[in-house]
């Protein structure tokens, strides 16, 4: 796994860098999913503290100025994840989302790649 790792080290981000966007890399993703969205996936985000929502605010600026992530056009329902904050004993955090409740209304590729 360390040779993997090193060999492609520019995909991975350690603690010693900061997180950087792979360029050319982008994919574009098409969700099977009937709008209105279900109500599971409109659920409105849990409750967080002044200080989760100021280091949430911080991640996101970060992901956005990266281009890893993208703002939901006013017109579109987009709020289908919670973000979630793991921060470790060191005081570094990063932010995940939880794209639990998505899975469960998302249609599986009828078509995946084939063990060669």
């Amino acid at each position: 796994m360390q040779s993997i790792t090193s060999q492609f080290r520019e995909a991975f981000a350690s603690d010693k860098e900061p997180l950087e966007a792979i360029l050319g890399h982008g994919v574009d993703i098409i969700l099977n999913i009937e709008r209105p969205y279900p109500p599971l996936l409109r659920r409105p985000a849990d409750p967080a503290s002044p200080k989760s929502i100021e280091v949430l605010e911080i991640h996101i600026k970060e992901l956005l100025d990266l281009g890893v992530i993208r703002k939901v056009g006013h017109n579109e329902e987009g709020e289908i994840t919670t973000p979630v904050i793991v921060e470790w004993h060191d005081g570094n955090s990063r932010v995940f989302g939880d794209f639990r409740a998505l899975n469960t209304y998302t249609v599986t590729d009828r078509y995946p790649i084939p063990k060669i």
